[in-house]
């Protein structure tokens, strides 16, 4: 018997595991996995960027129209909050350019082992390799199930993520409890993932870095793009990754038929189509045995260059002042609105962070307790909330399993109006506890 029951080990179980305990309450973690917080340890290039160096209204504003949710979990543990949790564990912290924050050490291990540090001295026991079976809710308890064993908690807090990576043991299992009792699940899709292309130029480029790129998804025949982010790109050899591409990629996964989508690249967002057009005309006029491409690899690499050189029909060995002025449109809006024909994603496999999950509506943002099952809590990416890449989602993650904890260590027992107590047998057996449904009897 236990006050509280955390099922997921990862960032947000292990803060609502160790913020439960903390509060007296007799607190019980379970993890599948043979080691706890595996996806720490493989994330970030296993650096584990912890945060980014913002405020409140920088986290919520980068989760866009879902970011209201995260006023109260952020308002429990802000990005400083957590950056002086490590901090207080023995892990000093570094700000990067892009405003992501890592450990100093650059090593994922080290945030791993101050979260277990933390859960250590709470006193919440967690017991790893232990798989669940199923969850009841019976007698105003929970009751989860293992193969072995069964654990009944007052209070139940699911933190079992989605279903990105699931080599690290996120295979989706939290859905189908949440279903069972009585959640309802937004379509789990991957996000942050890298973006696939058939275009060969496209793995003809791969290894190409492009420090700073817009993109854009669009529909055919549609002016507004579904999603649109400006940073860094990389070819590779089955398509496009990078911060921009990772960014945008939650549309693609999303759509009924990704391959009709139109991936549509700025490749010098920092130069007007103006500017461009007129540079080449004064080329044409002050260099004209210059080669354009040779002009224009002072603004792409090389490979980039020649690649836009094709798709917009044009001679490598052009000079400037040959080019009229309707291929001097050609090249300027190619590279400016360089269409990229993409096939889908990578999914699940090499997906950051889900997209998708329990329903938003279905949880009350301030305390992250269910608003239809009394005393059951949610954290983490298992909720439908999902964040660009930089540190948000484990912000998120934090922040919510801060609260959930709290909240369901401070919580009593609140019977709903229209629910009716329910008895419940157990079977004892060679050591093992076995939970009868209360309907059987009824059989």
């Amino acid at each position: 018997m236990y006050d509280v029951i955390i099922i997921g080990a990862g960032a947000a179980g292990l803060l609502a595991a160790a913020r439960a305990a903390e509060q007296g309450r007799k607190t019980l973690l379970l993890e599948k996995n043979r080691k706890p917080a595996v996806k720490i340890l493989m994330s970030g290039g296993t650096r584990c960027n912890i945060t980014q160096s913002t405020d409140i209204k920088g986290i919520v504003a980068a989760y866009g129209a879902s970011g209201k949710f995260l006023h109260s979990a952020l308002a429990s543990l802000d990005p400083q909050a957590v950056v002086e949790l490590f901090h207080a564990e023995g892990v000093p912290t570094k700000v990067e350019s892009t405003g992501k924050i890592f450990p100093i050490s650059d090593k994922a291990l080290d945030v791993q082992q101050a979260l277990l540090r933390r859960l250590g001295r709470s006193g919440a026991e967690m017991l790893v390799e232990s798989p669940i079976t199923s969850i009841y809710r019976t007698d105003n308890r929970f009751m989860v199930v293992g193969p072995q064993q069964t654990w009944i908690g007052q209070s139940l807090i699911l933190t079992t993520g989605g279903q990105s990576y699931p080599g690290c043991g996120t295979t989706g299992d939290g859905y189908a409890w949440a279903a069972t009792l009585g959640h309802t699940i937004v379509r789990p899709r991957p996000a942050l993932v890298p973006i696939t292309s058939a275009a060969e130029w496209v793995r003809g480029l791969s290894g190409v870095t492009l420090p700073d790129v817009g993109v854009r998804v669009m529909e055919p025949g549609q002016r507004k793009p579904l999603a649109q982010q400006q940073g860094s790109l990389l070819f590779t050899h089955f398509g496009l990754s990078g911060p921009a591409i990772l960014n945008v990629s939650r549309v693609v996964s999303g759509h009924a038929t990704p391959a009709s989508l139109i991936l549509e690249c700025d490749l010098l967002p920092n130069r007007p189509e103006n500017w461009l057009l007129e540079d080449l005309q004064k080329a044409s006029q002050t260099m004209g045995n210059q080669p354009v491409l040779t002009r224009w690899t002072e603004h792409l690499p090389r490979r980039v260059a020649e690649a836009i050189f094709g798709i917009a029909d044009l001679s490598l060995n052009r000079k400037c002042a040959e080019l009229s002025k309707a291929e001097r449109g050609r090249l300027v809006s190619t590279t400016k609105r360089l269409p990229i024909p993409i096939t889908g994603t990578l999914g699940f496999e090499k997906a950051e962070v889900t997209a998708g999950g329990i329903a938003l509506n279905e949880v009350a943002s301030s305390t992250m307790e269910s608003k239809l099952v009394p005393n059951l809590y949610f954290a983490g990416e298992i909720l439908d909330l999902d964040g660009p890449i930089g540190g948000y989602n484990f912000q998120a993650a934090f922040s919510t399993g801060w609260l959930a904890g709290t909240s369901a260590a401070s919580q009593v027992y609140r019977r709903h109006p229209t629910e009716k107590a329910e008895g419940v047998a157990f079977l004892h057996v060679g050591g093992m506890t076995i939970p009868i449904p209360p309907n059987l009897f009824d059989l």
